[in-house]
Order: structure tokens, then C-alpha cells, then sequence
């Protein structure tokens, strides 16, 4: 008697979600490029907000045959409002028949860091002859979480690490300052005259834009559908997936053996 096989849980992209039609279609590629990485693992996209399909929609269809298993990853790069109340109130509501556990946000990791500099560079960036002269600023949504903010100023620190020392300060498009604007400044008074901003965000839209409107010199683009990104998207699934219990494997049907008859002779 053979055991049936576990499927494997499914990873649950969980967006923001934006009216900016260019974020649907740049977490739609993101998410390719996850099952270009993972062949044979199911990703589902689900957002809090404007795009389609909703989270509790998602969840819902994963559910409906019972049994289902799912990983929620946080498209979000600090754990702020949506991290620890959005995402529990759809599980609040959403949870029959399906198992469900919610990796850590994307940010702070080495790999959120590579692909930050790598649209960096893409945009133009290059260190200059005066190591004094460069400065980059960090844009990202913004939170009133102080647990948020530091995993953006953990970020930044990593950031400026990684492109040798230059500083990097964090900025934020709402609800926390400073503004991107009002980093530049900081960053001019200290004597920086090469600034460039990079975008701590997955999408395109309305905040990401906001912040590439203050650059001053080089504007990165938002991560999008980035190699680095789409690694650290399967990273926190493995971190998570270990946290899901199987359940008992269902014995697969006997197979019934021809009744044997006694042949005359």
C-alpha cells in the first residue's frame, strides 16, 4: 500500500495593489520569472487593494477542495501596517479548508539589496572621481511603524555597504519623514553634489513616481521583475514552507486481486 503524494504548498504573492496599471503587469512578470526559477511550484498573486484577484479570492479558490496548503509571501520590504494587520484580517476571514503560513517581508536581505543596485546601475549610476561627491537616497512607501522604519534604515546601511561607503539616507514617499526632497537637502549640506535616488518599491505607481520627480540626477526604476528579487521571493517561501504541518498522507486504495478459481481438470 503506497502513500498518496503531499502536494507542495503554493506561494501566495501578496501586493499592495495600485490604480497605476504598469504595477499589475510588473507584478505579473515578477511572478514568470518565479516559476521560470521554480518549475512545477504553483504561484498565485493576490492584492489588498485595487488590482484583481483580491487575497480573500485567492485564498478562497486555493480552499475550496479542502486540504489546500499556502504560503503567503509579503511583496513589502519592512513589516509596517499591512505586514501585521492587513494580511491577518484576510486570514481572519478566509481560512476553511486551507493551511496557511506568512513569510517574513522581502527587506532587509542581501538579495533586496543586490537588486537595488542593480537598477541603480541600469539608470546610470557610477561612482565619481571625488568619493566625497556621491550620495544616494533610499525611497520607499513610508510607514508610522517605527518597526518599519528601521528595517528601511537597515536596508540603507546595507545599501551604502554595498556601493563602497557612499551614504545612503532613507526617505519615504508618506507618513514618515523625511521626504526624498528633504534627504537630498541633507545630503547637499553635507557636501554631496551627486545624488541619485533608488526605488524601494516592486512596482510602478503613484509613490514610486512621486519619489523619481525629486531626483536630482539619476532615478532608478522601480525592482519589478528583477532576478534578485524573484530569488528572494523563493528564499522567504523555503523560510516559511518548514512552518506548515503535513498532513497525514491518505493510503492510496488497495488494488484488489483477481479472484482465483479453481480450474476442472
Amino acid at each position: 500500500m503506497s502513500a498518496r503524494t503531499i502536494p507542495t504548498p503554493t506561494l501566495v504573492a501578496v501586493a499592495h495593489g495600485s490604480p497605476d496599471p504598469r504595477a499589475e503587469r510588473s507584478i505579473t512578470a515578477l511572478l514568470r520569472l518565479v516559476r521560470a526559477l521554480r518549475p512545477g511550484l504553483r504561484v498565485e498573486a493576490g492584492y489588498l487593494e485595487n488590482d484583481t484577484p483580491r487575497l480573500a479570492d485567492t485564498l478562497a479558490g486555493l480552499g475550496a477542495g479542502g486540504g489546500g496548503r499556502a504560503v503567503l509571501v509579503p511583496l513589502l520590504f519592512s513589516r509596517g501596517y499591512h505586514v501585521k494587520h492587513d494580511i491577518p484580517g484576510v486570514l481572519e476571514r478566509v481560512r476553511a479548508g486551507l493551511t496557511v503560513t506568512t513569510a517574513a517581508c522581502l527587506g532587509p536581505h542581501p538579495l533586496l539589496v543586490d537588486a537595488l543596485y542593480s537598477r541603480l546601475v541600469e539608470a546610470g549610476y557610477r561612482r565619481s572621481a571625488d568619493p566625497d561627491a556621491d550620495g544616494v537616497v533610499l525611497a520607499a512607501a513610508g510607514s508610522l511603524d517605527p518597526e518599519s522604519a528601521a528595517g528601511t534604515e537597515y536596508t540603507a546601511h546595507m545599501l551604502a555597504d554595498r556601493l563602497g561607503g557612499v551614504p545612503v539616507l532613507p526617505a519615504y514617499a508618506s507618513a514618515a519623514r523625511p521626504t526624498v526632497a528633504e534627504a537630498v537637502a541633507e545630503l547637499r549640506r553635507s557636501g554631496r553634489s551627486r545624488i541619485a535616488v533608488a526605488s524601494c518599491f516592486t512596482a510602478p505607481g503613484l509613490f514610486a513616481t512621486r519619489c523619481a520627480e525629486a531626483a536630482p540626477g539619476v532615478a532608478a526604476a522601480p525592482l519589478g521583475a528583477h532576478p534578485a528579487l524573484a530569488r528572494l521571493l523563493l528564499h522567504r517561501y523555503d523560510q516559511a514552507r518548514g512552518a506548515i504541518p503535513e498532513p497525514a498522507p491518505t493510503p492510496a486504495p488497495a488494488t484488489r486481486r483477481p479472484a482465483l478459481v479453481a480450474s476442472e481438470g
